[in-house]
């Protein structure tokens, strides 16, 4: 499951893009006190599927999609409450406000992005070292009784962790190699992990949302951080629209797309996924994958013995199948490949799954 947590300061619009981008309505989420997550699932716009389905005209259209976390807490608390709720999460979504409204009061007073970017950035990294230093104390009794060779390992790597943090650097900027990785998986590092800042702006600076964006510049060097401005005011304008009134609405704001649709294409990038497609008049599907996923691999995400059944893969490229019509007509043109179980499933591809029962 692909799984976005929503972090942010009180009154940012947080709960309102999670509910925006999960098509939710507000209830018993936004009671007082609440600290559990509420969980919603938004689709991955995808116009390949699109066309494919109107190709295909199948029984059932599948497309794929990203799970959202929003924890809501009490009103008046100041910062981030139960963080821990965040650690299953694949990546993180900050919302940053930078919107005035002087009914709704800044925790902070002023409203200032860049500022608040990184209070929270430093609420993660404390609740990282928190974590690293509870666990070198327990490694650290364990060597007085002898401890394993993997254990020393273990520490030497939470000690460089603890010197980033204690810099005050967020471990998404640390660079390790394969085997610290896979010794630190377990631990859900809060500021390894992937973060999409969505700037809430005002209705009257949509057109210029990129003012905002350029004033994180330093903090969108970081590796895997991105960054999308949204008015989640004229996305709330916009979701009560009928479709046909929606674009003339975006048209209007000098806008190609919702932002809602570039937040969600956003994290699903962010998350390092890719989508294959299976057609048929049955059902058209959009699967999701890491990418770098091999074939055998993806087979996997259908159905278990079709990975272990696994001969080959008919494959053909989402623009090849559109432009002949269908795959009988790619394979008159040479357009299907066959490809064995280590070949790596390319974005858009069409593939059809050969296997032994």
């Amino acid at each position: 499951m692909l799984r976005a947590g929503l972090i942010g300061l009180p009154s940012t619009g947080k709960t309102t893009l999670f509910q925006l981008l999960t098509r939710s309505r507000a209830g018993g989420g936004t009671k007082f006190g609440r600290t559990d997550p509420e969980i919603g699932v938004a689709i991955v716009p995808d116009e390949r599927l699109d066309r494919l389905t109107a190709l295909y005209n199948p029984k059932k259209h599948v497309p794929a999609t990203v799970t959202f976390a929003d924890i809501v807490g009490a009103p008046q608390a100041r910062s981030l409450l139960d963080l821990t709720a965040y650690r299953d999460a694949n990546a993180l979504l900050h919302v940053v406000r930078a919107f005035k409204a002087h009914n709704i009061p800044h925790v902070q007073t002023t409203i200032n992005p860049a500022r608040d970017v990184r209070t929270v950035e430093d609420e993660l990294i404390l609740a990282d070292l928190a974590v690293t230093e509870k666990r070198l104390e327990r490694l650290e009794r364990d060597s007085r009784k002898g401890a394993k060779a993997e254990l020393q390992d273990e520490a030497a790597v939470l000690q460089t962790c603890q010197r980033h943090l204690e810099a005050g650097l967020p471990l998404r900027e640390l660079h390790l190699d394969p085997t610290a990785v896979k010794l630190l998986r377990g631990f859900q590092f809060l500021s390894a992990k992937s973060l999409l800042l969505l700037i809430n702006v005002d209705e009257t600076k949509v057109q210029s949302a990129n003012d905002e964006v350029g004033a994180l510049a330093e903090i969108l060097t970081q590796p895997n951080t991105q960054c999308v401005a949204v008015c989640a005011k004229i996305e709330l304008e916009i979701a009560e629209l009928e479709p046909d009134d929606a674009d003339v609405f975006l048209a209007d704001l000098g806008l190609d797309e919702p932002g809602l649709t570039r937040i969600i294409r956003a994290t699903y990038e962010l998350l390092g996924y890719i989508s294959f497609f299976t057609v048929g008049p049955d059902e058209c599907r959009a699967w999701s994958i890491p990418r770098g996923t091999v074939a055998q691999q993806a087979a996997g995400e259908i159905h278990s013995d079709i990975e272990r059944g696994f001969i080959r893969a008919e494959v053909v490229g989402f623009t090849n199948l559109i432009t002949h019509g269908s795959l009988r007509a790619c394979r008159d043109h040479g357009e299907v490949r066959l490809e064995g179980k280590e070949y790596t499933i390319q974005d858009g591809d069409v593939i059809n799954f050969r296997f032994a029962t």
